[in-house]
């Protein structure tokens, strides 16, 4: 499935203020449906609490590698992802990354779908 990407703080605060949320070890997914059925957005953000720029770069380059293998297959049309680095995004072994990922979306409910 298509993936794209949403960039504008706007888009990012509309996910957050949907009150879908789920937090793992490894990361935070915040999700939110759309009336439209255009592809599945996905959103990559990192705080200074994960670190240096270095250290928020690779954690957002990991959450986004992980996305594509758990979203792309398991993620809702016309429904908007946030996924949100926490200090032991970089850290975690990528397996146990893909399952928080995995356990994070059946919490969401798939975007909505199923809650």
């Amino acid at each position: 499935m298509a993936i794209r990407r949403l960039k504008r703080r706007p888009e990012f605060l509309q996910v957050a203020s949907s009150g879908q949320k789920a937090a793992t070890p490894g990361l935070v997914l915040q999700a939110r449906a759309r009336a439209d059925a255009d592809p599945l957005r996905v959103g990559f953000t990192a705080s200074r609490k994960v670190g240096g720029a270095v250290v928020r770069n690779r954690a957002k380059r990991r959450l986004r590698a992980a996305a594509e293998a758990v979203l792309g297959p398991k993620g809702l049309r016309a429904h908007d992802y946030v996924l949100i680095a926490r200090a032991e995004t970089v850290r975690r072994p990528f397996q146990l990354l893909l399952s928080d990922l995995d356990r994070a979306l059946e919490r969401v409910g798939r975007g909505g779908e199923g809650r």
